[in-house]
């Protein structure tokens, strides 16, 4: 399987490309647009400085290469382009050559990065699925029109749709953290083309198909996956993979002919004579590169080193995800244990926004030094989400969860040795299920008080 992806992602401004029209999703259609939206004869495009600087800021983030730039003119009708042309740019784009470092630490280079404006939206009503073929007649909404895009070409370095997938989900992230676009798929700030084809190892590139607008991760993992299997399965029939783009259908789980594949020579480039050349030049570039935020993979990498995990472990993805990472980090400045908390956030994430940094640090210390188990820290939390009361001593005090005393502790032990010697005799002989059998016999006798990790060190250090 060899997959290259192009996002196409809504920039954050509040105008548009080349126009002062409102940048907005949601309002009613046709009410963002004038003279420039339209195409209108002698209406002049003006350039969005805003647009151009979110562009650089998305390509730093990358890891490309910001450079002077030019517009072009791609020209097809299409009934949401007024004008019969886009602008868009396309020998000389604002970003090349960068890369996206997945979590897994694989890389995925980045081809280009380049500003266009988008297109209008279209809605087919009547027939089956929402499609052109088949309507009874179509809605146009101009409101879309005009607004800046930029749209991120990855090189054919994707394997496997789970790559795929985490190159959307980590882009995603580095988006929103930029400020370049909200990138919220289900809206359709940022969307999705699959290009796939399938070779044997060794083989040079076949011929590729290209999904268009994807608009959900699952979506994508799925579209990628048939349609690898639609082309393997003509190769070994001995029949030809024809280049065409191709439409991704959820609710039958299957590509669709869309038409044939468009190449740069159907566009009839050529250089937009209305705009002149974008030059940002080095200091702007470096005001915007000093201005970048701590990207989502250094705030994991913060975060797995103060919790001692993996960056990639489920934990730290997840609370970074959500922005919570801050939280536990306040939490180990306070002197709390950064990976207790980061335990209880991921399980409880109310506690960032209902409980404050002080009282999650005293908890983590006490169930990190052993006053406290882990089954009664979980509920500790439970109580200071649920109440006004956020005191953890207070709350452990008014539950009668003290610390057991290690003679009692190793009498229990002792106890439950005696009371199961088949699954002594096997923890013995190393099978370390017969653990569970044992550990839970004192759980029980201590009504759910003894620490586990303290539990499992008297059986360890009773093994003859």
């Amino acid at each position: 399987m060899v997959v290259g992806l192009e996002v196409h992602v809504e920039l954050a401004t509040k105008t548009k490309l080349f126009s002062a029209s409102p940048n907005r999703f949601g309002d009613e259609p046709n009410t963002n647009i004038d003279p420039v939206t339209l195409g209108l004869p002698g209406a002049l495009p003006v350039l969005n400085r805003q647009a151009v600087e979110l562009a650089m800021r998305l390509g730093l983030a990358l890891n490309c290469t910001v450079q002077k730039s030019t517009f072009a003119r791609k020209n097809y009708f299409y009934p949401d382009m007024p004008k019969a042309y886009q602008i868009s740019q396309y020998d000389e784009p604002i970003n090349i050559d960068g890369w996206l470092d997945l979590p897994n630490g694989f890389r995925v280079g980045i081809e280009r990065g380049h500003l266009e404006e988008d297109t209008g939206k279209s809605t087919h009503v009547g027939g089956a699925g929402g499609r052109i073929h088949g309507s009874d007649y179509s809605l146009i909404d101009f409101n879309r029109a005009g607004v800046p895009l930029v749209e991120i070409v990855s090189r054919p370095d994707i394997r496997h749709p789970e790559q795929a997938k985490g190159y959307i989900n980590e882009l995603r992230e580095i988006l929103v953290a930029v400020g370049a676009s909200d990138a919220k798929m289900e809206e359709g700030s940022m969307r999705v083309d699959a290009n796939v084809s399938v070779r044997k190892p060794g083989e040079n590139f076949n011929t590729r198909c290209e999904i268009k607008n994807v608009n959900s991760v699952r979506s994508l993992g799925r579209a990628i996956e048939y349609e690898a299997r639609r082309q393997i399965a003509l190769h070994e029939a001995d029949e030809p993979v024809v280049q065409q783009t191709r439409h991704w259908d959820e609710n039958d789980g299957r590509t669709h002919t869309l038409r044939s594949k468009e190449d740069a020579d159907d566009y009839r480039y050529f250089l937009e004579p209305d705009l002149v050349v974008v030059d940002p030049g080095i200091e702007w570039i470096e005001r915007v590169r000093d201005a970048l935020p701590v990207l989502p993979a250094e705030r994991r990498a913060i975060l797995a080193n103060a919790a001692g995990q993996a960056a990639n472990s489920e934990a730290v993805m997840v609370v970074a995800e959500r922005g919570q990472d801050d939280y536990v980090m306040d939490v180990a400045k306070l002197g709390g244990d950064a990976g207790v908390a980061l335990k209880h956030v991921k399980e409880a994430p109310e506690l960032a926004e209902q409980v404050p940094v002080e009282s999650l640090a005293t908890l983590s210390k006490m169930e990190l030094s052993g006053v406290i188990t882990a089954s009664q820290a979980k509920t500790i939390v439970a109580v200071m989400i649920e109440s006004q009361n956020v005191d953890p001593e207070v709350i452990a005090a008014d539950l009668g969860f003290e610390a057991m005393d290690n003679s009692d502790l190793e009498a229990m032990v002792d106890q439950a040795i005696a009371g199961q010697p088949e699954a002594w005799e096997k923890f013995c002989a190393g099978e370390g299920k017969a653990m569970g059998a044992l550990v839970g016999a004192v759980m029980k006798a201590s009504k759910g008080q003894a620490d586990g990790k303290a539990v499992t060190a008297l059986f360890q250090t009773k093994k003859p």
